[in-house]
């Protein structure tokens, strides 16, 4: 059975351990077939007004909404759950936590773009995708490809954001194609989604902006240690790095 290739995203109540799903989309790409499912969803949680204001998402879209799990899209995700096919997010831990706490483990192969696209464009200062979606120039095929799937693009917005995905989806396969042309560019892709990014550059951030990692490492190692045990939010990347520097 041919593989499926599931591009999602999730708007949620917020960035905090007791914040949900409000709005789950994806579009699902089997063969020549392409579904689209987004849906808004209920929960227990206020939406806290910072990420109203990135969103958009109000309470009163929300009135009257099933629960995540209740929702078409979330039941259709379960059953596309399987080893065979592809999950493909960008910024996925985020993502998965979210789905996580409506009970939903990955079984598909995943690929994460964000950490690819630092493997394969490692010189880019960001690596957002609103980011990418101005660099290639995404928003001038956006209409084109919205129309064709009736889909409405707006920032920040579940399915929005994933259309963009599946444009930036097609320049990330081709640049990894470039770089490892004797891989199978998808699999390469969940192969780099398993392998931490090591950050070199300097840090953008914090009373050591402009340091690199290797620099603090001797000049103020306990900065580091600090950064590891008690930032918020720190993601997987640095933490891998700010580790291998102090292994040394």
């Amino acid at each position: 059975m041919a593989s499926k290739y599931i591009i999602l995203d999730t708007e949620t109540t917020g960035t905090l351990d007791e914040d949900r799903i409000i709005q789950l989309g994806y579009i699902v790409l089997d063969g020549k077939k392409v579904d689209v499912y987004n849906e808004f969803n209920s929960c227990d949680v206020d939406i806290k007004i910072p990420a109203m204001e990135v969103h958009g998402i109000t309470p009163d879209l929300l009135e009257g909404k099933p629960s995540c799990t209740q929702t078409n899209a979330y039941k259709t995700l379960e059953v596309l759950n399987e080893s065979s096919n592809y999950m493909i997010i960008h910024n996925a831990p985020f993502d998965i936590g979210m789905l996580n706490k409506e009970g939903f483990n990955l079984n598909m192969k995943l690929i994460d773009t964000l950490r690819v696209s630092k493997h394969v464009f490692a010189d880019e200062d960001y690596h957002r995708l609103q980011y990418f979606r101005y660099k290639f120039e995404l928003y001038k095929k956006e209409e084109a490809e919205a129309s064709k799937l009736n889909i409405v693009v707006k920032a920040h917005d579940a399915i929005g954001d994933v259309l963009v995905l599946k444009l930036f989806l097609s320049v990330l396969r081709e640049k990894v194609s470039e770089l490892y042309p004797q891989d199978n560019p998808v699999e390469k892709m969940v192969e780099l989604t398993k392998t931490p990014v090591f950050y070199s550059k300097p840090l953008r951030f914090g009373k050591h902006k402009g340091k690199t990692l290797q620099e603090l490492a001797s000049e103020d190692s306990g900065y580091l240690r600090w950064m590891v045990d008690k930032m918020d939010g720190l993601d997987e990347d640095m933490r891998y790095s700010i580790n291998k520097v102090l292994e040394f």
